[in-house]
This record gives C-alpha cells, sequence and structure tokens, in this order.
C-alpha cells in the first residue's frame, strides 16, 4: 500500500491540499443557504407558492444528505481525483442549470444537480485529509478545513442576500459556477490518482435504501413543520423512511459485503463519534437558524441586519479552527469534546435565558459561544474517528458519520422549528424560570431543548474510551489520543 508521504510529496504540499479543500468546502455551506433570503424575489418572478420555492432549498438538501454516504463509500474504490473532480463539475453544472433557468421547475433541477456535486466535496475533504497529512497534522488539516463550515454557515445568507439583492439572484449561481471550475485543474493537480488498495464489492441496493431513507427522514420532518405531522407527505414519508432502514438493516447483516460494514461500529470511539456528530449538529445549526430569527422577530431587525449578528462567530470560529485543530493532535479527544459540549450546553442555556431582552449583543456573545465550544467537538471527533478506523474502510466510515453530522443538520432546524410554532400558538411563559425577557419565550424553549440534547451528547461523549485492543496500525495512537 501506497504510504502517506509518498502519495502526498507525488501530489502536492499540505498548504497547496488545504488550499483546493477549504474553498472546495466553503462553495458547499454557502451553496445550501445563500438563495434563502433571495426566495421572495424568486417566487415573485416565476409567480411560485410558497410551498413550491421550499424545493429550491429541500430539493438541494435531500441530494446532499443522500449523496454524501454514497461519495465516502465509493472513495474506498475510486480515486481521490476522479471523484473530488466529478463532484466539481457535476456542481458547476447545477450552478450553470440555475443560472440559465426560466422557471421554477428548471431552478429546482439545476439545485437538485448542484446538490448532488456539493455532496462530495465536505466527505472527500476529510477524508484527503485523513490520508494524505502526517497523522500528527491531521487535526489542524480538518480544523483548518471545518473553519470553512463556520464562515459559510454565518456569511451565506448575508452574502446571498446582498449579491441577490444588487445583481440579481442568477449572479449566486454564475459566482459558484466560476469557483467550481477554477478549482478543478487545481483538484486534478494536489489529489491523487491511485485507486485505493483493496477496494471491494459495491453493494448499490444497499447503499440506495440507506439514502432513501435519509432523504425520506429529511422530508417527512420538513414537511412536518410546514403542513403537519397528520400531513399525508409527512407521516408516509417518515414510514416509508423506516421500512427502508429496516430492509438497510436486513441487507448488512445478511451480505459478506454490506454497504455498511458492522464492524465499524464495534469501536466505541467511532461509535460514540457518530452519535455525537448527529446531535451535535442538531444543536448547533439551530442556533444558526434560530439566533437571526430571534432577532428578527423578536428585536425588530431587517433580515440582512439579523444576518450580521452571526459575523463574529464567523471570524471567531475562522481564526481558532485552526488552533483548535492543533490542540486535537495533542490533547485527548475525550477531554476536548467534553469541555467542547460543556460550552455549547452552557450558552445555550444563555441563549435561554436572556432571549428576547431589548439588546441584540447577548444573542450576539451566545451564538459566538456556541460556534466555538461546537468546534471543539467537531474537528476532534473527526480526527478520532478517522485514526480509529481501518484503512480500507476509512471512506465509508468518514462517509457514515458525515452523513450522520449533515442529517442532524437538517433534521434539527425542522424539529426545532416545529417546537417553536407550538409554543408561539399557546403563548405561554418559558419553561426557563430564569427566563428575563418580555418576549421571545418561544425561542427560550427553543434554547433550552438545545441544552437538553447537549446533555445527551455529552452522555455519548463519556463513552469515548478506546477498546483494550485493537487490529489496525492505527490503534496505539488512537489509545494515547482518546483518554
Amino acid at each position: 500500500m501506497t504510504t502517506t508521504s509518498s502519495r502526498t510529496g507525488r501530489t502536492g504540499s499540505a498548504p497547496a491540499l488545504l488550499a483546493v479543500l477549504t474553498p472546495a468546502m466553503l462553495a458547499t455551506v454557502i451553496a445550501s443557504d445563500m438563495v434563502n433570503l433571495m426566495l421572495p424575489s424568486i417566487g415573485e418572478e416565476f409567480g411560485a407558492s410558497e410551498a413550491e420555492l421550499a424545493w429550491v432549498v429541500t430539493g438541494f438538501l435531500l441530494m446532499f444528505s443522500v449523496g454524501i454516504p454514497f461519495y465516502g463509500r465509493i472513495s474506498d474504490q475510486v480515486s481521490l481525483r476522479r471523484l473530488f473532480c466529478f463532484a466539481l463539475v457535476t456542481y458547476a453544472a447545477g450552478s450553470l442549470i440555475s443560472a440559465l433557468a426560466p422557471g421554477l421547475l428548471v431552478l429546482v433541477l439545476g439545485r437538485i444537480v448542484m446538490g448532488v456535486g456539493a455532496a462530495g466535496l465536505p466527505v472527500l475533504s476529510i477524508i484527503a485529509v485523513t490520508r494524505l497529512m502526517p497523522k500528527d497534522k491531521r487535526g489542524m488539516g480538518i480544523g483548518v478545513v471545518s473553519a470553512a463550515t463556520g464562515i459559510g454557515t454565518a456569511a451565506g445568507p448575508a452574502l446571498g442576500g446582498g449579491i441577490g439583492q444588487f445583481l440579481g439572484w442568477p449572479a449566486l449561481f454564475w459566482m459558484m459556477l466560476v469557483v467550481a471550475l477554477a478549482l478543478v485543474p487545481a483538484a486534478w493537480r494536489v489529489l491523487p490518482g491511485e485507486r485505493p488498495a483493496g477496494a471491494g464489492r459495491f453493494d448499490l441496493p444497499g447503499g440506495i435504501l440507506l439514502g432513501l431513507g435519509a432523504g425520506l427522514i429529511l422530508f417527512g420532518i420538513t414537511q412536518a413543520q410546514v403542513a403537519g405531522v397528520a400531513a399525508p407527505s409527512s407521516w408516509v414519508s417518515l414510514v416509508v423512511a423506516v421500512v427502508a432502514f429496516v430492509l438497510f438493516g436486513w441487507r448488512t447483516v445478511r451480505l459478506p459485503d454490506p454497504f455498511v460494514p458492522p464492524a465499524l461500529f464495534a469501536g466505541p470511539i467511532y461509535r460514540a463519534a457518530v452519535v455525537v456528530a448527529f446531535l451535535a449538529m442538531v444543536v448547533n445549526l439551530g442556533g444558526m437558524v434560530f439566533v437571526p430569527l430571534l432577532v428578527v422577530d423578536v428585536n425588530g431587525l431587517e433580515p440582512g441586519a439579523g444576518a450580521l449578528v452571526m459575523v463574529p462567530a464567523g471570524v471567531a470560529v475562522a481564526v481558532l479552527s485552526p488552533l483548535i485543530g492543533r490542540l486535537a493532535d495533542r490533547i485527548a479527544t475525550r477531554r476536548l469534546v467534553l469541555a467542547g459540549l460543556v460550552a455549547v450546553g452552557l450558552f445555550s442555556l444563555f441563549l435561554s435565558t436572556f432571549a428576547g431582552g431589548s439588546s441584540v449583543i447577548p444573542a450576539g456573545l451566545g451564538i459566538l459561544g456556541l460556534s466555538v465550544g461546537f468546534f471543539f467537538v467537531l474537528t476532534p471527533i473527526i480526527s478520532a474517528a478517522a485514526s480509529a478506523l481501518p484503512p480500507d474502510q476509512a471512506g465509508v466510515g468518514l462517509g457514515i458519520l458525515q452523513g450522520a453530522q449533515f442529517l442532524g443538520a437538517g433534521t434539527g432546524p425542522a424539529l426545532l422549528g416545529v417546537l417553536v410554532s407550538a409554543r408561539q400558538q399557546t403563548g405561554a411563559d418559558a419553561f426557563n424560570p430564569l427566563h428575563t425577557g418580555q418576549d421571545g419565550a418561544a425561542y427560550s424553549d427553543v434554547f433550552l431543548a438545545m441544552a437538553v440534547i447537549v446533555a445527551l451528547a455529552v452522555i455519548a461523549a463519556s463513552r469515548m474510551r478506546p477498546a483494550a485492543t485493537s487490529s489496525h496500525p492505527d490503534s496505539r495512537s488512537v489509545r494515547g489520543g482518546s483518554r
């Protein structure tokens, strides 16, 4: 098997690798929500209803959540160079279709194609870091790439709203097209072209069942938020999702070479990492969605000004993520993750207490602390999970991990949105007895629910203790780094 050092030497330096992966990750995150503030303009131009416009966002997210595990699994069989460039070209094609869309149907089609391409960029970026960078630099690399997530999440709505307002919404897609095409030759140069060693059979039906279940869960929960749980589009989707997962589990235990090898979940570190990634992302995206909504709905800010509340959090994440990555290379994973979760929980309680006050400063401080705490969780668990996986299963393992992460990103705001709507209808006081605001009780309850979710993540993270023995070469470093 080709060593990491030799591959890195042939394909380029670590800075060159990160110079390709970071903007690719940034483009992915920005693309997910850059059109949100422009939906009213798109609806007016195309004469579309709110329900129809929702597919501009939902179509992208569905393909994104379905595609991530596929890219991870295929990366164990196809070279990173070909797969990453395929994702970029597909992303560019979707951007072109969207930019030229004469109607809503074509725009939704373009967003779906964009989602197919975008799904590969986060998981392949993390896989590239774990395969190509030295082990003692892996955490730093993951931190740098992950910083783009924080920047994109904070800047996406503001950037999309600003460019869309002055240049029109098609300009957003022309911008993404240029970025994707510019990255293709750079990615071809720095990523390895060798096919991974030991690639086995590919269980396509199993992958379809897994993707179908994940996509339908996301769609069903989204429909529950829009039309109610009793709506057929909601409960039928959730029932079919359960059936798909049952059939996926049945194939997994019966086939000798299933889409997701059960042995992946034998190790306590990886098993806990998947659970923590999902729960932590529910909370993180909950904060990213409901803090701007709070300052717009309760404090009366304009949407553009409300998005600016997120900017300090994005800047802090961009500055601190590489440092957090370096700490992940030196400090025990479990300690960092627990410290990060405690910070996320405390700032969720802070937001719950001060939601609805006369000043927006507590909202900005709350999301700042929550975002930084989240990256103390995310970077170490990705690094630890990568070290805990056998080399021939790293792709599928990281694909499942990131799939869980982005499934949390999709389902979290939808579930919490149902809670906000229900609490706003009742008009009851906040559950948090320390809540000081005259308004915003529903948002206080959402942030309190986020703190409860963090408590569940703490329980899962406390189990991130390595097994006594391990059969693959990284076992010694895992035992030393995940205490």
